[in-house]
């Protein structure tokens, strides 16, 4: 297999077991992983062709020293694990994936805002405890039960998965509404990001991870939430400030969250994040919203897509 490409998975684990991984239509060796350390990156990457990564960093130093590699295949959307630019002065493609997650981030949104609008997992745990029984009657009102209709879905992120979200949104009956940058700039159909701010019921964040949208939403933000909104975040942890998120859920700016990621993953037993998740307004899972198995499979099918086309001499899904 001398002139076979090298492909190395550093990271196999980050897909479900149950995900078929398609051998691409070309001579190749494939190595895969299940995980790898940062210490390794460097010799596990060395004489490849191609690098598939999920979550392991690749950065400059590791890129500088990763002769010979031509592609990095990012098995997911987001490339802020990539040092960009040292990928560029060294000669090596990025591609990422696109589309896969259309219909089960924004179905995960909105299980996590009917989850807490009403209730629903706070009553469940009130039922095992045996307050239906204490209560004594058909029912009972412990916690707070609001419809969606009537109310308004603030949107960060007007690309494919918000867009999916704030359809699902009007067709429940809420208003809904985009914001503008933190900065101020808006542009058509978008609300000014601190008005957005003042008049959402809920709001729910689907916007990349950069050094401009990192701590997005902080101590000054929650005091802008006049309607004591919940905020949902599918997107990544660095948007939301967690020690600001604790503070205004103890302080009452925000009747709820709904979180997905977190900074880091997994994060530590006793952060910020983890006293979060035994409030009962709160809900916390395990950067699951993007992994229905759909989802995951129509990701490993672009996925080798992108390394196809690409050793085909037409790229595709380029990044930077």
């Amino acid at each position: 297999m001398a002139d076979a490409a090298r492909i190395v998975f550093l990271d196999r684990e980050t897909l479900s077991p149950e995900t078929r991984l398609r051998a691409p239509d070309f001579p190749h060796e494939l190595v895969v992983y299940n995980r790898t350390a940062p210490q390794d990156v460097a010799e596990r990457i060395a004489g490849a062709d191609i690098v598939i990564t999920n979550k392991v960093p690749l950065k400059a130093d590791v890129l500088a020293r990763a002769k010979g590699l031509k592609l990095i295949a990012v098995s997911a959307t987001g490339t802020d694990i990539i040092d960009l630019d040292a990928a560029r002065s060294n000669g090596i493609a990025v591609a990422n994936i696109r589309g896969y997650a259309k219909n089960t981030v924004p179905e995960h949104t909105f299980a996590l805002i009917l989850a807490l609008r009403r209730s629903l997992v706070a009553y469940r745990n009130s039922v095992i405890a045996g307050r239906w029984q204490e209560a004594g009657q058909f029912c009972y009102f412990d916690f707070p039960i609001a419809d969606l209709a009537g109310s308004t879905l603030g949107i960060v992120g007007s690309g494919s998965l918000g867009s999916a979200v704030g359809r699902i949104g009007e067709a429940l009956g809420m208003t809904v509404v985009y914001s503008g940058r933190k900065d101020g700039t808006t542009k058509p159909g978008q609300v000014p990001f601190l008005e957005m701010l003042a008049i959402a019921d809920v709001i729910t964040l689907h916007c990349p991870l950069t050094p401009e949208t990192r701590n997005l939403i902080g101590p000054a933000e929650f005091v802008q939430m006049a309607k004591k909104p919940l905020l949902i975040n599918t997107a990544r942890g660095g948007l939301v400030d967690e020690e600001a998120l604790e503070r205004a859920l103890e302080l009452g700016q925000v009747s709820g969250a709904g979180v997905d990621v977190t900074s880091p993953e997994p994060p530590p037993a006793d952060s910020t994040i983890m006293r979060i998740a035994r409030r009962e307004n709160v809900i916390v899972t395990p950067h699951t919203g993007w992994a229905s198995r759909e989802a995951i499979q129509a990701l490993a099918d672009q996925l080798v897509d992108n390394i196809e086309a690409f050793w085909s001499g037409e790229p595709r899904n380029l990044v930077g």
